[in-house]
């Protein structure tokens, strides 16, 4: 056999075995008639030691000819260390080796396969399987198992089944844009791959499976961030016969679990917040609630003033950084405020007043205003000596994203965004559609198959433009620490009402047919209630871990430009495959 024992496993119990390790040989230092090597695989490091007077002068000569990274298999005793590492769990021992067999060489490795590597992002993306053999990536990888894991274990219990749903599927018009796939044996025609099993997650529900799960790779082509790659996994559910209220409890429930299984973090009840609530106070949909600095409204008190950025303003509103007045100079402030004024955030100005110690009231406004104005702004925010308020004005919406943004980078400068702290958070009550004005035509705030609030589905039916814009969807997110983990909804299982919305998104009915008539079709054969939730798998696996890229948990991810670097794809096919597909390529120079 390879191996007796793993290289994490041998302790002072072992001393007087011998055993069979096999492994890469992670660094080697030689002390000229001693020499230890550090042996490593992905269950720890165990110390070899080569002794001149014990080994023979071919074995010592053999471990000296070795380069890190090579395969090596040992044979020895396990003897007590005399300098013991506490670092690592085998650092009592060490193993007196007896044989030495090499099993493959390796060339020098283009970094440092190590905890702290010296290796940039695109050579370790370029090597991924020599950045896989490091601890902290084998870490992460072995933990996105344990959650898929415990996520199949849980659902299982709950009585769900896991059904594979197809790959090679239609395109669809709305969303994000799909990877398309051409047809050989169907000129002309192409499949597209799932941005997510949605419609044949309704027809098991049709189908009488009433409680369905898959962790399901989906695929979109859009343009990437940290939290963002081309293909995704998502703990895809649904269930039939459902509440809005049992969707939530049901999934809740395996929120809780994952983390007390996986992390051992006990998670209290989630609280929940409607759409309205959470743009109000925080400018997002998916606030992070692990700190306050709430948004609140000026218009009342700081218009009609003179001064002409607020008084034509259509949102004057701000937050209130606890203890940072004295924090904050002049020149910070004014690093603050480029930092909003990026392309990225749009700013056009901030506001500040602070509340200094022994009542002083400095601001960047002060001749407009009052100290007893200002004191009384302070008081709406229930702001107290030592505090600052940061405040901006514009367009409601634009203000009101900016802010956000304000938000979360002062609760990165204060320290208020513990990783290790998780405020999970349901928000509800999402507006159905929203309406595009550059296109003219309403969108789906989730998808089109979501269903408006019962109390909503006469008015969807029957009412005018300026209706629409006011339905509510049957709809919800679980948001965790600011990042959106999963959506959902409950769906529309009606033909009729299903129509409607097409028609409201702008379908025509044979477009609409086309696209979507074999699930319109279905509905009309005894379609059950339903609904169900997607989890972003990865991101949960990074949010679970306080990070905020996604990357390290995928064995094999794509770079920001959506390219595999290990094996340079996508690449070009030859003129044989385009023949038999029946593609001509454009000359884009041209």
């Amino acid at each position: 056999m390879y191996r007796t024992h793993t290289c994490g496993e041998l302790r002072l119990e072992h001393v007087g075995q011998t055993v069979t390790l096999s492994g890469w040989v992670q660094r080697s230092r030689d002390k000229g008639f001693m020499m230890w090597l550090d042996l490593r695989d992905r269950y720890g490091i165990t110390q070899l030691i080569f002794d001149e007077n014990k080994s023979t002068k071919e074995l010592f000569e053999l471990a000296r000819s070795l380069g890190r990274e090579f395969v090596v298999q040992i044979k020895g005793e396990v003897i007590e260390r005399v300098s013991k590492n506490d670092k690592i769990p085998t650092g009592d021992i060490e193993i007196q080796v007896a044989e030495l067999t090499v099993l493959n060489q390796s060339k020098l490795p283009p970094f440092t396969i190590d905890d702290d590597t010296d290796g940039g992002d695109d050579l370790r993306m370029q090597y991924r399987y020599l950045d896989l053999r490091r601890k902290p990536v084998q870490q992460n990888i072995i933990f996105r198992s344990n959650l898929a894991i415990e996520a199949r274990k849980h659902l299982a219990g709950e009585g769900f089944i896991e059904v594979e749903t197809p790959f090679l599927i239609k395109s669809t018009p709305e969303g994000a844009r799909d990877f398309v796939v051409p047809s050989r044996m169907n000129e002309g025609q192409f499949y597209a791959l799932p941005q997510s099993p949605q419609t044949f997650k309704q027809l098991l529900m049709v189908s009488g499976l009433d409680k369905y799960f898959q962790i399901v790779k989906c695929f979109r082509d859009e343009d990437l961030r940290a939290d963002r790659q081309p293909e995704f996994t998502q703990i895809d559910c649904e269930m039939a016969f459902v509440t809005q209220e049992d969707i939530l409890n049901t999934f809740e429930g395996l929120t809780k679990h994952l983390f007390k299984s996986v992390i051992n973090v006990t998670l209290a009840d989630f609280p929940r917040m409607n759409y309205d609530e959470a743009m109000r106070l925080y400018g997002s949909d998916k606030p992070d609630i692990r700190f306050g600095m709430q948004f609140v409204e000026l218009n009342d008190l700081a218009k009609g003033h003179g001064f002409g950025v607020f008084d034509n303003a259509e949102l004057i509103v701000g937050i209130c950084a606890e203890g940072q007045a004295a924090n904050f100079s002049n020149k910070d402030i004014k690093k603050l405020t480029e930092w909003m004024q990026r392309p990225q955030i749009g700013a056009k100005g901030l506001v500040y007043i602070k509340l200094e110690e022994g009542g002083t009231i400095r601001s960047s406004i002060g001749k407009f205003y009052t100290d007893e104005q200002l004191k009384t702004w302070a008081d709406k925010f229930g702001a107290k000596e030592g505090d600052m308020l940061l405040i901006l004005s514009g367009e409601e919406e634009k203000t009101r994203k900016q802010l956000n943004e304000l938000r979360l980078e002062m609760g990165n400068r204060m320290g208020l965004r513990d990783p290790k702290v998780f405020k999970p958070l349901w928000v509800v009550d999402f507006p159905l559609l929203e309406w595009d004005e550059d296109s003219e035509r309403f969108h789906a705030m989730h998808h089109p198959f979501t269903s408006p609030k019962k109390a909503d589905v006469d008015r969807m039916l029957s009412g005018d433009h300026e209706t629409m814009k006011s339905l509510r969807a049957d709809a919800y997110d679980l948001v965790i620490n600011g990042v959106e983990i999963g959506g959902g909804s409950i769906r529309i299982h009606d033909r009729a009402l299903q129509s409607r919305n097409f028609d409201l998104l702008g379908f025509t009915k044979e477009e609409a047919e086309a696209q979507f008539g074999f699930l319109m079709g279905a509905f009309e054969y005894g379609a059950p209630p339903h609904g169900g939730i997607a989890f972003g798998f990865d991101r949960l696996c990074a949010v679970m871990n306080g990070v905020n890229s996604i990357r390290d948990f995928i064995a094999f991810p794509k770079n920001n430009q959506g390219r595999d670097m290990m094996i340079d794809a996508p690449s070009i096919i030859d003129q044989e495959q385009l023949d038999e597909l029946r593609l001509r390529l454009v000359d884009i120079k041209k």
